[in-house]
């Protein structure tokens, strides 16, 4: 369930979220073109519509992974495979949330909305006809990328539509998409995957969009008004270009290496990375000089806080891509278990997220500051020994209710940082980088999070065989599992240090332009 992944009502930060959502984008620093108000009923069905993609694009990061094993097992699946159907999604969508956004702004809001769903829809239609393993990987690529034209236009849409003073309201309905999301991706991936309607086995799960994409289409272009930003920033392609290759140059290689046995291209792919990112710097710093317009606002980063919460943000998101599909498989293939009780073995970590992001944002941040971000660090680690012990005394004997206790535990102690982690890494950035800065929080999530995907590689199958028999899997899968929780637990003791860093009492509004309140967002993607 992800994400964390926490994938994508926030697009590149439109708008900041009011308190009580979990985890939306702040407001950008132009303006928004001024549009014709709409009738109220007309408004409201415009939320409606653009709601109902965001949804799409949630329960799609979270209906994927309980469907992996028997995506593996009928359209015979490689490991690397398995990882790039669902690390090619959030990578596609990390490297277009940003320029997805700024076509928005440039084009209208409107058009790359109905540009995006339909593509996505598309995309969903490929991926349930996928004839082979290939062709499923490249439409999963295809579809991140189409919902990173669609996702940064949600909350743009709604800040064109309704007023400052409606937008509260609207947030609560946002954080309510994003709760029923978490907690439906599952079950509806399991059910449908358990149904095996007309013998598809798991390609429902991507069809089922198609009927919900094509009304969505024709009911948007209907019913939303079109608005663009009028001094929007240029497209920095090139920048985009230097952070898809310096990503797969490092993701490839840890996809792939096991496989391959870790030959020494993988290695100088890698280290090259290094090299992409030191040109991007390089090249975005020449960009914001020549014309003020570059992918990444370096500035940003001699912000003390903020350059320690993308730190954050970026790690999170890998300790999420690493946690939740070693977890599906954990279940599915280790344990034997049907998709549906996976399913719902995860319905009590999703409660325990949303009911702890609510009270988070609503009561404990405004009283204790970075204190509760820092104490769902040490508590969401807490939950991950727990249910560490837990798989390591039970082994293949272990029962959903006994899992229960360390869902729980890990879903509060995320559930303390997602919803308020926003606030506190922008509360002292500049207002006129508020956009930016957003836009950039959450395309490093996304990345993190394909980065974790990346590792499950060496993290987990790494620690299992080659040829395995009946009676070995269960044993192998198990002690994977236990040690791809080592690393989660480790990597939440280094989010924790990092935390230092953030300010004490986060700002609790940070403003773009003009009169627009600032306000707080989604969830990170949980994948699950």
């Amino acid at each position: 369930m992800t994400s964390t992944d926490t994938k994508a009502l926030k697009g590149r930060g439109e708008l900041r979220d009011q308190p009580g959502t979990t985890d939306t984008p702040a407001p950008a620093a132009t303006a928004t073109a001024p549009s014709a108000p709409l009738p109220d009923r007309a408004r409201w069905l415009a939320l409606a519509i653009v709601m109902t993609a965001a949804f799409m694009d949630l329960v799609d990061v979270t209906i994927v992974n309980i469907a992996i094993p028997s995506i593996e097992r009928t359209a015979h699946a490689s490991v690397s495979q398995i990882q790039w159907i669902t690390a090619g999604y959030a990578l596609a969508f990390a490297a277009g949330l940003i320029t997805g956004g700024r076509l928005g702004d440039i084009h209208g809001r409107k058009r790359l909305f109905l540009i995006g769903i339909a593509g996505f829809t598309v995309a969903s239609a490929l991926c349930g006809f996928a004839a082979n393993p290939e062709m499923l990987v490249a439409s999963r690529i295809l579809q991140g990328g189409m919902a990173a034209l669609m996702v940064p236009q949600v909350l743009s849409i709604v800040h064109a539509t309704f007023p400052a003073h409606e937008r509260g309201k609207v947030f609560g309905l946002f954080g309510a998409i994003v709760g029923l999301g978490a907690v439906s991706g599952p079950l509806l991936g399991a059910l449908l995957t358990e149904w095996n309607i007309f013998g598809l086995e798991w390609r429902p799960i991507f069809l089922i969009n198609l009927p919900v994409g094509v009304v969505a289409w024709f009911l948007g272009r209907r019913f939303i008004t079109e608005s663009k930003a009028p001094k929007a920033l240029k497209l920095d392609l090139v920048g985009v270009a230097l952070v898809t290759l310096g990503l797969l140059m490092l993701l490839y290689p840890l996809t792939r290496g096991r496989e391959l046995h870790w030959p020494v291209w993988g290695y100088v792919s890698m280290v090259g990375a290094v090299g992409v990112f030191v040109g991007l710097v390089a090249y975005e710093r020449r960009k914001a000089a020549r014309d003020g317009s570059p992918l990444i606002e370096l500035s940003l980063f001699r912000v003390k806080s903020f350059a320690a919460g993308i730190a954050v943000q970026t790690v999170f998101g890998v300790a999420l891509g690493i946690f939740f599909l070693v977890w599906t498989l954990y279940m599915q293939i280790g344990l034997g278990w049907r998709p549906l009780r996976a399913g719902l073995t995860g319905v009590p970590f999703s409660l325990a997220v949303s009911t702890a992001a609510g009270l988070s944002v609503q009561q404990l941040v405004p009283r204790f500051g970075r204190k509760v971000l820092q104490a769902g660090a040490l508590v969401m680690g807490v939950g991950v020994l727990i249910y560490l012990w837990e798989a390591h005394r039970y082994g293949l004997a272990i029962a959903s209710w006994q899992m229960a206790l360390p869902l729980v535990v890990m879903g509060t102690g995320m559930g303390l940082i997602v919803a308020p982690l926003t606030d506190a890494v922008l509360s002292e950035v500049p207002r006129e980088h508020a956009g930016s800065a957003s836009g950039l929080i959450n395309t490093v999530q996304q990345m993190g999070n394909a980065l974790g995907l990346g590792l499950v590689s060496v993290v987990f199958f790494g620690r299992i065989g080659d040829r395995l028999t009946s009676a070995e899997i269960g044993p192998a899968f198990v002690a994977a599992f236990q040690y791809a929780l080592w690393w989660v637990a480790g990597i939440m003791g280094v989010i924790f240090l990092l935390m230092c860093a953030l300010p004490k009492r986060p700002a609790q509004h940070v403003e773009g332009a003009g009169e627009e309140t600032a306000a707080t967002a989604r969830k990170p993607e949980l994948v699950a």
